[in-house]
């Protein structure tokens, strides 16, 4: 099988051409790590960035050493800014983003109406599909000010894996829909004839209405209808502008995802969708990789040689067998031989040593320390018997040969994947010890984007 082409993503960040890298996937991947990490890495090499999450979650605020996040984008301190760059983070807040649409696009009485509607509070803070429109909203407003070189968005967590995509034109079909456009019609006729439109058409409309919505909440979506019609076309317009800018050559997409079967099918289903929307794909980021630095030693080994440690009939490893072996007067003699299988020591041999029993310790002269390889068993302070040299080594390698299992699992998902989709760049970040925290942690993370480095620090490094 060809290897996988590798995603080099220092070039992508340098790229003055690049002006929104859109990290996405499915939920729990490490997308809000991801952006942070490689919004800290482009400021650290240069360039002016934000950072937009939609993590509610807050780690982004915590990890970039922000007290809180919201609306408005604010600078980030600990960046070494030595190559001039910059790094800004800020986390949506939809309903003000709604809001400052309204209150931009409005004059100050509609704007005060409109703000004050129940329907359009319920709209804004909780309409399905209002988060990732809201999103896609602030991505334009924020490449509309031109301030940034570079954007980083992390994109809302869901199922349906680039809803953010389709926010536009399902909102285009709510504003064009039949129930809109019915409530619309009577302020569009006008006059007599709208009246008469009202009373004969719309009477039995709105009774029906009425008793399924509750004639307050229809009145409610009516006077949120009359004042937000000359803002609809403004929804529509921006929209197709934001998803026209995603088009665009500027922007990469990087999908997000973790090694397993199930995060990697969603990352499939992401490669298949942004193929088909002619969306700018740069690579696949394959986050929490785990790795060994003594790979060379297989399951099938450890597994093995574990088995030999703690069963002692499968090799030649007796009780007592050491101090024979290290007996100067025994050895290369035949006496040293282990007897037969089911057959007794010969304690009184010439030249051979007692084997002393599992359950009594060892004898040993008067002022010699006790043998270490003996029978005996060590006590902890408590009392609580101390497991063997060779019981913690087989523990040991057995954790190695999980490892080596969970390896193996792992680059065949990946093989797997790298197989359907070629043409994917893909990068691999290792599975770090715990979570990241700090700027330094996300640092660590970036330089493993950029150079596809094994878990373990190379010694000689």
């Amino acid at each position: 099988m060809a290897p996988a082409r590798v995603l080099d993503v220092d070039p992508l960040l340098d790229d003055p051409q690049t002006r929104i890298v859109v990290c996405c996937g499915s939920g729990g991947v490490g997308k809000t790590t991801t952006a942070a990490a490689l919004g800290l890495r482009a400021a650290e090499r240069g360039r002016k960035v934000v950072v937009l999450t939609i993590d509610p979650a807050r780690r982004l605020a915590q990890s970039m050493g922000i007290d809180s996040l919201d609306n408005t984008p604010r600078r980030v301190k600990g960046v070494d800014d030595s190559a001039g760059g910059e790094l800004h983070a800020m986390m949506l807040d939809m309903k003000r983003t709604f809001d400052e649409i309204v209150e931009a696009h409005a004059d100050p009485d509609r704007a005060a109406a409109i703000l004050g509607n129940p329907f359009y509070q319920s709209l804004s803070a909780g309409f399905a599909g209002t988060q990732e429109y809201m999103a896609m909203e602030k991505l334009g407003q924020l490449r509309g000010r031109d301030e940034w070189d570079l954007i980083v968005v992390d994109t809302p967590p869901s199922r349906s894996a680039l809803d953010f995509l389709d926010a536009p034109k399902r909102l285009g079909s709510f504003l064009d829909g039949k129930l809109i456009r019915v409530l619309l019609a009577p302020a569009k006729v006008g006059g007599r004839a709208g009246m008469k439109f009202l009373n004969v058409g719309m009477s039995m409309m709105t009774g029906v209405l009425g008793k399924v919505l509750g004639g307050q909440f229809l009145k409610d979506v009516q006077t949120f209808v009359a004042a937000m019609d000359s803002m609809f076309g403004g929804f529509r317009t921006r929209a197709d502008a934001t998803y026209k800018l995603l088009q665009a050559p500027g922007t990469a997409f990087l999908v997000v995802a973790a090694p397993e079967r199930d995060a990697l099918r969603e990352a499939a289903y992401f490669v298949q969708r942004l193929a088909a929307e002619d969306m700018p794909l740069a690579g696949l980021v394959l986050n929490r990789v785990h790795g060994s630095g003594a790979d060379r030693l297989s399951a099938e080994r450890a597994i093995a040689a574990a088995e030999n440690l703690e069963d002692p009939r499968i090799v030649d490893q007796g009780d007592g067998k050491a101090g024979v072996r290290n007996s100067p007067d025994t050895q290369g003699s035949s006496e040293s031989a282990e007897p037969e299988s089911g057959a007794a020591p010969d304690a009184t041999a010439p030249g051979s040593a007692p084997t002393p029993s599992p359950e009594a310790p060892s004898p040993t002269a008067p002022g010699t320390p006790a043998d270490p390889s003996a029978g005996t068993q060590a006590t902890a302070p408590d009392g609580t018997p101390e497991r063997s040299v060779d019981g913690l080594a087989a523990g040991l390698l057995r954790l190695h040969a999980e490892r080596m299992h969970l390896l193996a699992r792992e680059q065949r998902t990946r093989d797997r994947f790298t197989a359907r989709h070629p043409e994917v760049a893909v990068t691999e970040v290792a599975a770090l010890p715990g979570d990241v925290h700090d700027l330094a942690g996300l640092r660590d993370v970036g330089a493993r984007l950029a150079t596809d480095r094994p878990e373990l620090p190379d010694p000689g490094a």
